[in-house]
């Protein structure tokens, strides 16, 4: 017998075995809720062999495994119960449209409550700009309860159930999302998994020494397994404490007495990983996904994926069961909430990265490729790496999607492929180098305005902190140069925006990036903030610079309907949506050219990354007919193909006959 079908046949008779005592714990929520339990029921039985299977792997080899199964169907049940009727109504939707993400209409927005709008009631209020804007997709940054001083942009939560008190409540929370709903906006936010903070509940009764809690994370009582451990482990924050672990006192297991113990930081020492050997700690974290799904969230960002599942001899990054145990999540969801698509957040080498992207584990990702190529050949004014990236690692499952940026709230690491960039005859090391200095404005010609984060003192390594308009020479041409740089500037905002608008996949907008927000270095008067320099491009959004936006003579208007013109392409156009991407052979090295097809149209994309025109052939677009602009400034040149201007973005159409 298979594997496969001894599988089925296990989950089958263990369903059987376990159903009947949660309908004993739900005999009054079934009898007034028959048809919400008829509809859960067929949910579960179709997809609970795929979540018995991977569940039983995470699990399977505990003495108490079915003890934690029928938990875990306990709390999908929860769940289902306490799901409002207008969710249920959306999950049956989705169900119908499944792909619904990969329209060329879509369009996505990202921003901190409190710097965008003070409030999720001034976030509320935003509502009528966002469909201004366009956005059909907004994801709002950790608004969790979290500590005072520094939490990482609020990526240490504290209670997952408690908004922080400054921004509002988990009620306004479910009643935002209802409003952006009902305008056509689907609401994103994060699901801080591998780690909570210090301050968390399970951590506190972890320090008081509750060893169920202790099990909840990661915690040595020497150094002996942690030594073992960084034998194989970067570090992430080398500027705050060396290698994963961090020094802790509380109660020991057992004995009574205080002691110096060790837990797993990855990231930040008030940041405490999550154990996720420990069952509970999984049906605890869905129990977490699924109230914060129940609230309207319909995009859940899986925060640091890659670090979620530890074994000692590995590096701790990209494991097998990484996979298994989202798989999992996944799989809960299609149950309780299947409306809920994740979107997975892996800043690592592009062969890991695409390991996330599957309809059974991540429909949508992030892609960090593609931003951190885009700032490449800005640099460089060249598009090799960028055209082999696009031509070989764009292309993922065809019930995915990519989420295309060009910033977020997060710094810049130039996470290209180093064998990528040996087959171009560039040694990897050295342009990373390279990359660093120019955005830090300090290699000659630099028009780039960055700042380093985490520099690591060893290895002279870093990242780079800024925002989209300081990083392509906006605040360089408005402080130490003039009308024609500022000019560049403003095409290199929209030249890179106009390819994540039409690439394939869901463009992101960083909100503020619309207006051309500069950098703000307010941040090193803060004192939770002077050591995180990713603060200078987090200001507080400026509504009197957005008052300007309509208003063509301003820095902030040109910007603003620029890119609302490359955003009405996109939506004008189904060629743009999620589907094949075919990089054209520009025959310029400063000149990316792709092709995208609809139905009744080809539409062929160049974009000059350089400062000089450049001339593409009519060749090189290939025979079929006569190509119409559609947005870019340049125009044909009799007998010779395009000519593309200094940093123009060009959209050209093909009628396709039918």
């Amino acid at each position: 017998m298979s594997n496969a079908i001894q599988s089925e046949r296990e989950a089958k008779r263990t369903l059987a075995r376990l159903l009947p005592r949660v309908e004993e714990k739900f005999k009054p929520q079934i009898e007034n809720d028959a048809q919400g339990w008829q509809e859960f029921k067929m949910r579960l039985e179709k997809h609970f062999a795929p979540l018995f299977r991977l569940h039983l792997e995470l699990y399977g080899d505990r003495y108490d495994y079915f003890f934690h199964a029928e938990d875990l169907l306990t709390s999908l049940a929860h769940a289902w119960f306490d799901r409002p009727a207008d969710l249920r109504e959306l999950d049956r939707q989705r169900e119908r449209d499944p792909l619904w993400f990969q329209s060329h209409t879509m369009l996505g927005g990202v921003c901190y409550v409190d710097l965008f709008a003070g409030s999720l009631e001034g976030l509320r209020a935003k509502i009528p700009y966002f469909k201004e804007l366009g956005l059909t997709y907004l994801h709002i940054m950790p608004f969790y309860d979290s500590p005072a001083g520094e939490n990482d942009g609020g990526y240490a939560v504290s209670d997952y159930r408690k908004v922080a008190p400054s921004l509002g409540t988990m009620e306004q929370l479910a009643s935002l999302a209802r409003e952006l709903r009902q305008a056509g906006i689907s609401l994103a936010a994060d699901l801080v998994f591998n780690h909570t903070s210090d301050e968390h509940a399970w951590a506190q009764k972890a320090r008081a020494g509750d060893e169920e809690y202790q099990d909840y994370y990661r915690i040595f009582p020497d150094r002996s397994l942690p030594d073992l451990y960084e034998r194989n482990l970067r570090e992430i924050f080398p500027d705050e404490h060396p290698g994963a672990f961090s020094p802790l006192s509380l109660k020991g297991r057992g004995a009574g007495d205080e002691g110096c113990y060790w837990v797993w930081t990855t990231f930040h020492k008030y940041q405490w990983d999550l154990n996720y050997d420990n069952p509970a700690v999984f049906n605890r974290m869905v129990e977490e996904m699924l109230f914060l799904a129940n609230q309207g969230v319909e995009v859940i960002r899986l925060d640091a994926v890659a670090f979620i599942w530890k074994e000692i001899g590995t590096n701790c990054e990209n494991l097998p069961k990484a996979h298994t145990l989202i798989r999992a999540f996944n799989a809960a969801a299609r149950i309780a909430a299947p409306s809920l698509i994740f979107k997975s957040e892996a800043i690592v080498h592009p062969d890991d990265v695409v390991k996330y992207i599957d309809p059974e584990e991540c429909q949508i990702s992030y892609n960090p490729l593609l931003m951190a190529l885009l700032w490449n050949s800005l640099a460089t004014r060249k598009v090799r790496l960028l055209s082999k990236a696009l031509a070989e690692r764009f292309q993922i499952h065809p019930q995915t999607a990519w989420v295309n940026y060009v910033r977020v709230h997060d710094d810049i690491g130039w996470t290209f492929s180093d064998e990528d960039a040996a087959v171009l005859g560039i040694n990897p090391s050295d342009h990373r180098n390279f990359l660093n200095e120019f955005y830090r404005g300090r290699f000659p010609g630099s028009f780039a305005r960055g700042l380093p984060f985490q520099e690591n003192p060893k290895t002279g390594d870093c990242r780079i902190s800024g925002t989209c308009a300081s990083l392509a020479g906006l605040e360089k041409a408005l402080t130490e140069e003039g009308p024609e740089q500022v000019e560049f500037a403003i095409r290199r905002i929209l030249l890179i925006h106009g390819v994540i608008l039409t690439a394939g996949g869901i463009p992101l907008l960083y909100l503020g990036d619309e207006i051309g927000t500069l950098n703000d270095y307010s941040y090193r008067e803060d004192p939770a903030h002077q050591n995180d320099s990713r603060w200078v491009h987090r200001p507080k959004a400026d509504w009197d610079r957005y008052a300007k936006r309509n208003d063509p003579s301003t820095i902030e208007g040109r910007v603003f309907q620029g890119l609302q013109d490359l955003i009405r392409l996109r939506k004008s156009h189904h060629a743009f949506s999620c589907g094949p991407l075919k990089v054209i052979p520009t025959g310029s090295d400063h000149v990316l050219g792709f092709l995208r097809e609809g139905a009744e149209e080809r539409i062929a994309v160049l974009a000059n990354f350089s400062e000089s025109p450049q001339t593409i052939s009519a060749e090189a677009l290939g025979a079929g007919g006569e190509w119409e602009r559609l947005y870019g400034r340049s125009v044909p040149e009799a007998g010779k193909g395009w000519r593309v201007e200094a940093l123009d973005f060009l959209a050209l159409r093909q009628r396709v006959r039918v």
